[in-house]
């Protein structure tokens, strides 16, 4: 049996509140009620504040704050009277287990160095992404992006996708003889817009593969194809409306502006930190090859 090499917080949690939760919670809340802290205590308390000693180290009201920080979503909406001994309890087990560990090895320093390093990378990059995303670093993204756009053209069609031109033709013919062609592609379509009547919404160029665009390219609104190959077999389309659509409104494209804004913000950073630091590298290469040998990391 392997252990990870962290006690999982929420796995405790789980098992100690399970379906009772909720009764924990309310009971808890009733005594909370009841002996509810006053400002004068709260003001008392630091994150220095020492909630337990193991084997000699403390643990604070600050390493139960990082704790709770961490806890998946479900058991934050936790309210802290329920969290309380089940945080304590998992950094107790944590401490007095880490104190077994004795002298770490090798590979448990290189493991430390790495996160700690890792950890504090993500503390840089988050405060930049946060700092970049301005509105008016936004308004420019947006302005870059959409402000010199032309409207869009787009189309609304619907198909019929069988596995022959012989059975494409047959279509044809049976929707020009006047059969609703929505109903023909919930019988006959193998493509999996056929239940919804061979619908496939709004598009724009190059959403779909050159044959099929091409032929809706030349069609008008109405129109019905002739066959259309494709590599997924035989069409029959129906266009049925062209729009030009204009350049999106700046809320509706916020959350890619913000992803552009970061992601330069973070490229922009991770190189200035880099060129900061100054990297240096021995001459002679070593062999890509030595990653596969674990034992190295043996004392």
């Amino acid at each position: 049996m392997t252990f990870p090499k962290t006690i999982a917080l929420a796995a405790i949690l789980a098992a100690g509140l399970g379906a009772g939760a909720t009764a924990q919670e309310a009971a808890a809340t009733e005594e909370n009620e009841a002996t509810e802290a006053t400002p004068e205590a709260m003001a008392d308390v630091t994150a220095d504040t020492v909630v337990a000693t193991v084997g000699g180290v403390d643990i604070t009201v600050g390493h139960m704050i990082v704790a709770r920080k961490s806890l998946p979503e479900q058991y934050a909406q936790l309210p802290p009277e329920v969290l309380w001994e089940g945080i304590l309890e998992q950094l107790v087990q944590q401490y007095a287990l880490a104190q077994e560990a004795g002298e770490p090895s090798k590979e448990t320093e290189l493991v430390l160095e790495n996160q700690r390093s890792g950890y504090l990378a993500g503390d840089v990059l988050e405060a930049t992404a946060m700092q970049a995303t301005t509105d008016e670093a936004l308004e420019a993204k947006y302005n870059e992006l959409y402000a010199d756009a032309e409207p869009q053209r787009e189309w609304n069609a619907a198909h019929i996708l069988v596995e022959t031109e012989e059975e494409a033709q047959a279509v044809k013919e049976e929707v020009e003889g006047g059969a609703d062609f929505a109903e023909v592609a919930k019988v006959k379509s193998t493509g999996p817009s056929g239940p919804n009547g061979g619908a496939l919404g709004w598009f724009s160029a190059g959403m779909m593969v050159p044959e099929f665009e091409a032929a809706v390219m030349a069609m008008k609104a109405g129109d019905v194809s002739d066959p259309i190959q494709t590599q997924f077999g035989w069409h029959i389309v129906k266009l049925n409306e062209t729009r030009l659509k204009d350049k999106p409104e700046m809320a509706s494209v916020k959350d890619q502006l913000t992803e552009e804004v970061q992601r330069a913000a973070v490229d922009e950073a991770i190189a200035a930190a880099v060129e900061k630091a100054g990297v240096v590298k021995p001459e002679g290469e070593v062999p890509a090859a030595v990653l596969n040998d674990f034992s190295l990391l043996e004392d």
